[in-house]
């Protein structure tokens, strides 16, 4: 009977010892295309302010982190089919998404703002853009918030697999605006050697949550995520990430 006992005890403890090392091993995915959140860089790893946030969560958690590069269009569908854990790229939450998926506590806070050319006659970020062709990241809040208010009005909308096609298009002179987060957008228009563009303002009522997003069955998960970030803000790590990208506060 001791033997069956002591047998049984080994086996719950290999078992709990592998369920942990489970617990602990994550996949995070980002979509290494959206500068300066997160950006695929020359020998193919990622980058930038999502990647360092996730690189310290994972830490603060005790977890090992792989982290992947996954294009937009299938970031969520990946989530749902468990091909990871976790997404971190700057999702922004809607209700429609949470049909699907959960979110953590918001990461950081964006508005929507418009960019035009620089010699571009159009002043106001609040106009509807009837007659005018406005472009936008597909799949993305910036796409369907242009689906709602300016393509219903009589706005042209073109949308792009990307922000930065959508940015060269009006680089381009292919459409007369683009809609999209302000950070990511700020960040091109400051690096652009050659000063082609504008921001003429945030889109009234649009500052949104970014937030990390899990499986729906994943509740524990969702809750360490939020513990952590909890104490990154706490302890001023957060600040410090932050710090090396904006000299604003994005939280």
């Amino acid at each position: 009977m001791k033997y069956v006992i002591r047998f049984a005890s080994a086996c719950a403890l290999v078992a709990a010892v592998a369920a942990n090392a489970h617990a602990d091993t994550l996949t995070i995915a980002t979509e290494g295309a959206y500068p300066p959140f997160n950006t695929t860089n020359s020998d193919g790893t990622v980058s930038g302010f999502d990647v360092d946030i996730t690189k310290a969560l994972c830490e603060r958690m005790n977890a090992q982190c792989t982290i992947v590069a996954q294009d937009w269009d299938g970031i969520i569908p990946g989530l749902m089919a468990k091909k990871y854990d976790a997404i971190v790229a700057s999702m922004i939450v809607t209700d429609e998404r949470k049909k699907k998926i959960a979110f953590t506590n918001h990461y950081y806070r964006t508005p929507l703002s418009i960019a035009v050319p620089k010699d571009s006659d159009i002043t106001d970020a609040q106009i509807n853009f009837k007659g005018r062709t406005i472009g936008a990241q597909g799949a993305a809040t910036q796409g369907i918030y242009a689906e709602d208010h300016y393509e219903k009005a009589g706005a042209k909308l073109n949308l792009y697999p990307t922000l930065d096609e959508a940015n060269a298009e009006l680089k381009n002179g292919r459409v007369d605006a683009v809609i999209a987060d302000k950070f990511p957008l700020l960040e091109w228009i400051n690096k652009a050697s050659d000063d082609c563009c504008k921001i003429i303002g945030d889109v009234n009522g649009t500052d949104a949550d970014a937030a990390i997003a899990v499986r729906q069955s994943d509740n524990a998960l969702r809750e360490r995520f939020n513990k952590a970030l909890d104490e990154i803000v706490a302890d001023g790590t957060y600040q410090k990430i932050s710090s090396k990208y904006f000299d604003f506060n994005i939280y």
